[in-house]
């Protein structure tokens, strides 16, 4: 049987409380790596999550990812320690969202530490985490990955530009929202943002623009994947993490960190996420089945083919 290709995740293992105009949760389980390991594990791919959480969080969420194929060797358990938590406010939009608490907790001293076995990970994912956590998980690889993922986001540019940008260096593809691309670059047209973008060091840059999809730049190339409109969302919590765990188990998975295959990533990422908005936090993740992931491919499909007589 063929090994299967190895992919690193590194990403807050967390709880979340969210409000959105559909109804509130308690805390509830989230963090960035959560949903990159839940998404990417939809692929035939060996994954492994490196984080820190405190011993309140309860045995049956780290069972869920075990049962999940993630192995948790990196994820360090702190014993008296509680979990980062994170608690926000969505507006009737969906799109802009207030913070109500953050609590680093465990995360504050958070030194990761790779497993042996992942230390020559084909593809690393660095989930948006500070930039010196991310930056130490690349000095701890044996092997140069096929590819290097990074996501981030605003708050990072705000308080550690200069450690963020040392480690934009080292990446190969970056995924941050439209305003994130505009802060970052400071130009307002995204194709100028992302041109600027790739100065800094990564070969493609992604930009993801929520219910209105994403887009993919390497050089003058470019590549639009729409958002599949959906009848209902009902919490768009996690689902860039959703999309980023989906582009990278699929890259993982073919082997292939061709722009041409990046471009599948890009669509197979969004099909994800399009799950992921339909329940609170991870829940809907957690019931999908592989048949629904390939019957709304299908539906992707259908939505951006046509023949056109030129």
């Amino acid at each position: 049987m063929k090994k299967m290709n190895k992919l690193l995740i590194v990403g807050t293992v967390a709880f979340d409380a969210i409000e959105t105009p559909f109804g509130k949760t308690d805390k509830i389980l989230g963090g960035a790596g959560t949903y990159i390991g839940l998404s990417a594990s939809f692929f035939n791919v060996q994954s492994a999550i490196v984080s820190v959480v405190g011993d309140d969080f309860p045995q049956e969420y780290l069972d869920l990812l075990t049962s999940r194929n993630i192995d948790i060797s990196g994820l360090e358990v702190v014993k008296g320690g509680k979990t980062f938590f994170w608690s926000g406010r969505y507006h009737n939009d969906l799109n802009s969202r207030d913070t109500l608490d953050t609590q680093l907790n465990v995360l504050a001293d958070f030194q990761p530490k790779v497993p042996q076995d992942y230390k020559n990970a084909d593809i690393v994912m660095l989930g948006n985490l500070h930039p010196l956590v991310q930056s130490s998980v690349l000095d701890q690889m044996t092997t140069q990955p096929k590819l290097v993922v990074l996501d981030t986001m605003n708050f990072w540019m705000d308080c550690a530009l200069p450690e963020l940008l040392d480690v934009i260096k080292r990446v190969d593809v970056i995924t941050i929202n439209d305003e994130e691309a505009r802060q970052l670059s400071g130009e307002y047209s995204l194709v100028k943002a992302a041109a600027k973008i790739q100065t800094m060091g990564p070969k493609y840059v992604v930009i993801k623009k929520g219910e209105h999809g994403a887009l993919l730049f390497h050089n003058k190339e470019v590549f639009f994947a729409p958002a599949l409109p959906l009848e209902e969302v009902f919490d768009p919590t996690g689902a860039g993490d959703t999309f980023a765990g989906g582009f990278a188990g699929y890259i993982t998975q073919s082997e292939n960190v061709s722009f041409e295959n990046m471009k599948n990533a890009i669509i197979q990422g969004s099909n994800l996420a399009s799950f992921c908005v339909e329940k609170f936090g991870t829940e809907r993740m957690i019931d999908l089945d592989k048949s629904e992931v390939l019957s709304r491919l299908k539906q992707f499909k259908s939505l951006t083919q046509f023949d056109i007589e030129l």
